[in-house]
Formats: C-alpha cells, structure tokens, sequence
C-alpha cells in the first residue's frame, strides 16, 4: 500500500510563538468564544421571547445569529485545544469536515442576508403584497434553502476530494479552509470549475440578487416621501452594513489562503483571525443597537435589575 495514503494527520503550522504565548491566545479566544455565544444568543432570545419580534424580519435575524454561532463553533473550540496541546495536528477527515462546515455556513450568511433582502424589498417596494407574498410557508422555505444548499455543494466537492492523493502534510494555518488544496499532489479543472460553480451558487449569486434588491430599494426609497426614506434607511442600513463587513472578511479569506507559503507568519496569523473573530461579535452589536424594536427589548433585559 501507498506510505503517503496511510499519512492520516496534517501539522496546522500557523501559529506564532506558541510555547510563549500558548496562555495568552488561550485566554483572549475563550473570552471572544463566549462572548460571541452570549451576544449573538441573547438577541435570538429577545427574538424568541417577543411575539412583536416574530416577523420574518427579525426570524432571519435570529437565523443569521445562529449562523454565527455555529460558525464559531466550527473554529474556536479546535484552536482552544490546539492552544494547550504540544502539537497542533488535525486528522485529514477532520480537516476535511472542518473546511465543509466553514464554507457551508460562510455561503449560508450570504444566503441568509439574500433572504433579509428580499424581505426588505417586498416590505418598501410592495408593501400592500407583504402579507400575501412573505406567508411561514415563504420564511420557512428561505430558511430551509439557505442552510441546505450550501452544505449539498459543499459536500458534493469535498466527497471528491476525500480520496485524493496527499503530497504535503503541513498546512499553513491554523485552521482548515481552501489553503488545503495546496497539500494536494494534483488539482484537475474538473475539481477547480466544481469549487467556482459552488462558489457562485452560494456566494456570488446571493451576492448579486442582494446588490440588485437595495438597488432597487435605493430608486423606490428616493421617489417617495420622507417616511419610506426613513423606514427604509432604519432597517436596510444595518443589513448592508453586515453585508459589506462579511464580504470584506470573504475577500481577506481568499487572500489569506492564497498567500505564499514565505508570507510572514505573524501577518497571516492575523489576518486569519480577522476573518473568525469580528463577524461573529459585530452581528449581534450592529442590530441590538441599530434595529430600534431589538434595541428596545435589549435595554428592557439589562435594565430589568434597577427597577
């Protein structure tokens, strides 16, 4: 039998200093892990708790909250581990199932807040239709489809590439994502042309219907009175802006793994960071502040104490 097919574990060489510093990225990506999980859980509370809070607005909201958790979850309780552990490794099935989540979850944001959109096109651009066109049924459906469809292409491209051959077994990260298709002793454009496809399908598409929907949000908002313009900018604004962060995150994402391998570590352990630490907490700050019915309920929850 082939030595290299019986190589199971990839060494995660990302990490800078680790002998001296191992307690203090402990303690700095624990806090981060909890505090994504109590910020982002207690706006899907409110969310849950609140019968005025049970519109499909606010359902995606909770769902995109959720989406960040589990995202989190994907990536900090590894690099917990591996922050306490004298070896950094990972099983090549576990790096496998790793990079499926990571990216299954990424392309279901983008779906999330394509559905978010929509939601917010057919509220300014159609209002008398809302009831009729945003029923359960519809919510639920978008719900639905934005987790599953990028699990399925993600899946679909990561079966192929779980009986290639491995040539390198050090992965320049701390975590696996498309860095790992540089430890691969041959990539086809067969393999190549299924990762563009499933990047469209589940990133540039929703990409693009989101562009096309705020587009046409800006054109009505702009021809009517000032009150569709304030509604409009009250509750889209805090969508594109979560839009543009994720994206830019996206795009550091790409560069990161694209980066050559004599890229200076510390910069690319920073930059990868980016990437798993500001999204999850910006989320739940940008709409507990910025959506007005949220931040309500919010200042209720903390202020419950004093009266």
């Amino acid at each position: 039998m082939d030595n290299v097919l019986n190589v199971t574990h990839i060494t995660l060489d990302g990490y800078v200093d680790m002998d001296k510093y191992r307690y203090v990225y402990f303690l700095i990506m624990f806090t981060v892990y909890i505090l994504i999980i109590c910020s982002n859980s207690t706006i899907v509370y409110l969310i849950w708790i609140h019968q005025s809070l049970h519109e499909p607005m606010y359902i995606f909201i909770a769902a995109l909250l959720v989406n960040s958790v589990l995202f989190s979850t994907v990536v900090y309780p590894k690099l917990l581990i591996d922050f306490l552990s004298e070896k950094q490794i990972i099983s090549y099935s576990a790096c496998l199932f790793q990079c499926a989540m990571y990216y299954s979850l990424g392309g279901s944001e983008f779906l999330l807040l394509a559905a978010m959109a929509f939601d917010r096109y057919v509220s300014i651009c159609k209002p008398l239709q809302y009831a009729t066109i945003m029923r359960n049924t519809t919510v639920s459906k978008l719900l639905v489809l934005a987790w599953f469809l990028p699990t399925f292409q993600v899946a679909v491209t990561v079966a192929v590439k779980a009986n290639q051959k491995l040539c390198r077994f050090t992965l320049t990260g701390i975590f696996c994502n498309t860095a790992i298709n540089k430890l691969y002793c041959v990539v086809t454009k067969e393999q190549v042309i299924r990762v563009m496809i499933a990047l469209f399908n589940v990133e540039l598409l929703p990409l693009l219907f989101i562009l096309f929907t705020y587009t046409r949000i800006l054109i009505i908002s702009y021809r009517s009175c000032r009150e569709v313009r304030r509604k409009a900018a009250q509750t889209c604004l805090p969508h594109l802006i979560v839009l543009i962060n994720f994206s830019c995150f996206c795009a550091y994402d790409v560069i990161v793994a694209g980066l050559d391998s004599d890229f200076p570590k510390t910069v690319r352990l920073i930059m990868t960071l980016q990437v798993v630490l500001y999204n999850p907490l910006f989320n739940p700050i940008m709409y507990g502040l910025k959506m007005k019915e949220i931040y309500k309920h919010l200042k209720r929850l903390f202020c419950l104490g004093k009266n």
